[in-house]
């Protein structure tokens, strides 16, 4: 007969992230939960923009002064970043899925590009904007 008056058997325990060291490819992964729910936020913002575009010009003007305000701009400018940061980490997982890019040195490689491209193309969408008269 077995005893079970113990409990449960222990287990190894997951480790801690003093235990790993550091590297692009977990910053990605905790950047890209955070666009994620940043990408969240901007769905609200979008509907909340077709709302009062609906409800009437008034409401409309006060939408777009709250959008327009240095923190509405900083969350735009976010909102931005995580759209692009989103469609280059999407591309990698795809190579991923595929079971390409695997090595430590390429997965590195690949996270660095997401993130460059991310900044680059935040960079240049709102110079684009900003000389079209946007804001």
């Amino acid at each position: 007969m077995t005893d079970t008056s113990r409990g449960l058997p222990e287990r190894p325990m997951s480790p801690h992230l003093s235990v790993w060291r550091w590297h692009i490819t977990m910053a990605c992964s905790i950047l890209h939960r955070g666009c994620i729910m940043g990408l969240w936020v901007g769905a609200v913002i979008l509907a909340g923009w077709v709302a009062a575009l609906a409800t009437s010009p008034e409401a409309y003007a006060g939408y777009l002064a709250v959008i327009g305000s240095p923190i509405g701009k900083l969350v735009l400018l976010g909102e931005t970043f995580a759209v692009f940061f989103n469609v280059a980490y999407t591309i990698r997982q795809t190579f991923w899925d595929a079971g390409k890019g695997f090595t430590p040195r390429f997965a590195d490689m690949t996270g660095a590009m997401a993130i460059a491209f991310a900044v680059v193309a935040t960079i240049v969408t709102w110079v684009i904007a900003h000389a079209n008269g946007a804001f």
